[in-house]
């Protein structure tokens, strides 16, 4: 593998930081003191410019090159997930029920790596803007950045991402050009109904039975309303409802997530919900109301940058260990907000053998934070070359 030797000098220091980040997991937009770290190596590197509190917690920073030349932007998320820690790590979460389960810590490391070697070296034209984003799991923090203007206010031209991939071999890049991930919506539905004791279900409307009846229903959107040879998921993830075992409760909740890449298939969803939700609260006898979100969008890689990037993770990983023609996946990542700002590409880097992301015995891998950084760092001096 070609790593950037500089870079593999400072590997164990990238370890050290990716680990200090692990300690000390935030959720959401609060990731203040993840960004105050960051900020502090940002300083001891050198970097030209520093913007803080973008989207609350976001930092961008700006290296400039050597002569003219046009703006990439290169993004890490901070954020981590509500999860208690499971991997027995000397270094795990010293936050009760927060972990870095999904190895966003590592994703900043990578690009704080890269931000040391392009603050000393400089080997480019134009400038590189680098963009730790908050709340990538809840809350759509690439949205909220671009929203607050950081892709005109910095002139980034095209901007690029990289997510750690787990069961793919160590090293190894995998994307796609156009959809790679697919949009994500929710629904809830508050069932009402009349409680009553379980012995006399005539003087009650029973919402257990009710929610069960609209669960099975929903099953048919799938089955029955959409191409088999299309990509979409209904899944409902909750039922909550009941006390205990001689009671029929008032109410009943449903949850649930919709995957999609084609805006017809979410119009169908919801409008096939709302029948469903009427029609089978009119057969039971219930009140019901849904609540349909739109979520975040399907992350879709431009095919031009595609090729541009599969073609730089080659210079670094080897020809064999690169595949650009991967099937896309029905997880949903924000980064899609960037992309449909900037013509762009998002990578997946394989970090081995594990439990997979959002598992509470999940643990980046730090062998690849280098092979991160090295990618990144040569998205930069491939892309922007001194004249």
């Amino acid at each position: 593998m070609a790593v950037i030797n500089r870079i593999a000098d400072f590997a164990p220091e990238m370890t050290e930081w990716r680990r200090h980040l692990h300690r000390m997991p935030e959720l959401g937009f609060n990731c203040h003191n993840t960004a105050a770290f960051v900020v502090e190596k940002l300083q001891e590197f050198g970097v030209d410019e520093i913007h803080k509190g973008i989207a609350t917690s976001g930092v961008v920073a700006i290296i400039k090159g050597q002569g003219r030349g046009p703006v990439i932007g290169l993004r890490a998320d901070m954020d981590a997930l509500p999860i208690k820690e499971a991997t027995g790590a000397d270094y795990a979460s010293e936050v009760e029920g927060a972990m870095h389960a999904c190895g966003h810590d590592g994703h900043t490391t990578m690009l704080l790596g890269a931000a040391k070697y392009l603050a000393e070296t400089r080997n480019f034209a134009g400038k590189v803007a680098l963009i730790f984003q908050p709340a990538e799991e809840d809350g759509g923090g690439a949205g909220v950045m671009v929203k607050e203007g950081i892709m005109d206010r910095f002139k980034i031209e095209r901007v690029f991402a990289l997510h750690n991939a787990p069961n793919v071999p160590v090293g190894q890049f995998v994307t796609t050009p156009g959809p790679i991930m697919a949009a994500v919506d929710t629904f809830t539905i508050n069932v009402q109904g009349k409680g009553g004791h379980a012995a006399q279900p005539h003087n009650c409307v029973d919402p257990v039975v009710a929610a069960c009846g609209i669960v099975t229903a929903i099953q048919t959107i799938i089955s029955r309303n959409h191409h088999a040879l299309n990509d979409l998921v209904v899944s409902v993830t909750q039922i909550h409802t009941g006390s205990a075992e001689n009671i029929i409760p008032d109410s009943a909740y449903i949850n649930g997530t919709v995957r999609s890449f084609d805006p017809e298939d979410q119009d169908m969803v919801e409008r096939r919900l709302n029948e469903i939700v009427r029609g089978q609260a009119i057969a039971y006898g219930v009140e019901a109301d849904l609540v349909y979100f739109r979520d975040y969008p399907p992350t879709v890689n431009d095919a031009a940058q595609t090729a541009f990037a599969a073609g730089v993770a080659r210079q670094v990983v080897g020809d064999a260990n690169v595949d650009d023609t991967i099937d896309r996946e029905m997880g949903a990542e924000d980064f899609a907000y960037m992309l449909q700002a900037r013509p762009g590409s998002y990578l997946f880097l394989g970090q081995g053998d594990g439990p997979v992301c959002h598992h509470p015995a999940f643990d980046f891998n730090d062998e690849i934070a280098p092979i991160g950084a090295s990618y990144f760092a040569r998205l930069v001096e491939t892309g922007q070359p001194r004249k």
